[in-house]
């Protein structure tokens, strides 16, 4: 799929993952659109972005975890005249703990951006795609999608429901001109574990990948209409070894693999 010239909207684009798919998408000639809440980072990314690869770079500042940020997004947009080609839908963030000592308004929050609002921006821009017969969306996921994950509860859970999401999506797109990728990245060398409040483990130490090849290997599998992809040889076996086992037995993998 070439991608030059079409126009990217890249969700939670002031740090890690988000950063390095805007890169990489501008890297392939493609303008993006940059969305997240910090403003001042947003504004730097921008203006690397056009040093470095020549395309247009717009910052948008907006809390995509309100209810109604995604409606809003799409009529900001549509009002400039700006048409989506590609949604990478990447904001969102993990909450690390026992599940019954989370505080509920922050797990709340959490399934608010990474669920509720992930399908809403996928609606909206996904139809205006169809209507175009040209375009794909990127759902970012987590190998916490594979199986239940003590600690992760509430954000393995909803990754999963990204997973199924995306995959279903991408089969109804079928013969539409537009596709749904799944990228389900393992630990990743970003602001994650910080965010979330959880410690470096050894898995975490053992199985780290860079930001810029997880995003890599997800654009790719995007322009390849790919329905899914799971950066890394370690991750791969992890998520095919779950499939097989009891999932008694993954999850009680998951927390000793998990645990402080």
């Amino acid at each position: 799929m070439d991608i030059s010239g079409r126009t990217a909207l890249v969700t939670g684009a002031s740090s890690g993952l988000g950063v390095d798919f805007a890169r990489e998408l501008a890297h392939r000639g493609a303008h993006v659109v940059l969305v997240a809440r910090r403003e001042e980072r947003l504004e730097m990314v921008a203006d690397e972005i056009r040093r470095d690869h020549g395309v247009v770079a717009t910052p948008l500042a907006l809390d995509l975890g309100e209810a109604d940020a995604p409606a809003r997004l799409h009529a900001m947009l549509a009002e400039r005249g700006t048409g989506v080609d590609l949604l990478i839908n990447n904001a969102g963030f993990g909450v690390f703990g026992d599940a019954l000592d989370i505080d509920w308004e922050r797990e709340n929050a959490m399934l608010q951006l990474d669920i509720v609002n992930l399908v809403r921006m996928s609606k909206l821009f996904a139809r205006d795609m169809t209507a175009r017969g040209f375009g794909a969306v990127l759902q970012v996921a987590s190998t916490g999608a594979y199986q239940p994950s003590p600690g992760y509860a509430s954000y393995a859970a909803a990754k999963s429901f990204v997973l199924s999401y995306g995959y279903a999506l991408d089969h109804e797109l079928r013969g539409t001109g537009v596709s749904c990728t799944v990228v389900s990245p393992g630990v990743t060398a970003t602001e994650f574990l910080a965010v979330s409040g959880q410690e470096k483990t050894w898995f975490h130490k053992l199985t780290m990948m860079e930001s810029a090849d997880v995003a890599r290997i997800g654009i790719d599998a995007l322009l390849a209409r790919r329905g899914s992809v799971v950066p890394g040889w370690l991750n791969k076996l992890a998520c095919q070894s779950h499939r097989l086992n009891p999932r008694v037995l993954s999850t009680a993998i998951a927390h000793w693999a998990m645990r402080n």
